[in-house]
């Protein structure tokens, strides 16, 4: 797999409204998450998705938004706490080789792994853990950017998570990525 984590500074970009031309979070996350749910976000950056999944989860729900770098996490929490969701949200700044997840065993709903398994050193780590912390029939969005990751990476993905008891769902239409949704047996 190729480890290139984006730079912390190209967060802003990722994060600025100008992104919403061309994605919509609300409309990529909303057919999964519901209110009341745990929802685990790998690799949130600045938020571009957190603060959606934050308002679909709920005063009773929770996201945990996982990052190896502080810088991230730092402007996640700025736009969290400016859009009044900051008490919804776990965010976490996690060691290269693990998001330690351990606290979470079998309480996760729903995982969003947008444009980040490609970055991580070990996709296989990275199911794993996610794995371990979701609830039996949980779902896990992997959408990886088509420009980055090309079709014989996203089918080795796609092994990497079989290999964690994840199955192929469905298969969404995500504009400009290649997309699957997994279940966990």
């Amino acid at each position: 797999m190729g480890h290139r984590v984006c730079p912390w500074w190209l967060g802003y970009l990722l994060a600025s409204p100008l992104r919403r031309l061309m994605q919509d979070a609300g409309e990529i996350v909303s057919p999964y998450v519901r209110e009341g749910m745990t929802v685990l976000e790998p690799g949130p950056g600045m938020g571009f998705f957190t603060l959606e999944l934050a308002r679909l989860v709920g005063p009773g729900g929770r996201v945990i938004a996982v990052d190896i770098q502080p810088r991230m996490i730092a402007g996640l929490k700025r736009r969290l706490a400016k859009a009044g969701l900051a008490e919804r949200v776990d965010t976490r700044v996690a060691a290269q080789d693990s998001m330690g997840l351990s606290d979470l065993a079998g309480k996760v709903d729903f995982t969003l792994a947008m444009a980040v398994v490609h970055e991580m050193p070990s996709a296989e780590r990275l199911f794993t853990e996610a794995a371990a912390a979701m609830k039996p029939g949980g779902t896990l969005l992997l959408a990886e950017p088509s420009g980055h990751v090309k079709p014989e990476l996203f089918a080795k993905q796609l092994r990497a998570a079989a290999l964690s008891g994840f199955t192929v769902a469905e298969r969404p239409t995500i504009r400009r990525s290649q997309a699957a949704l997994l279940k966990k047996a």
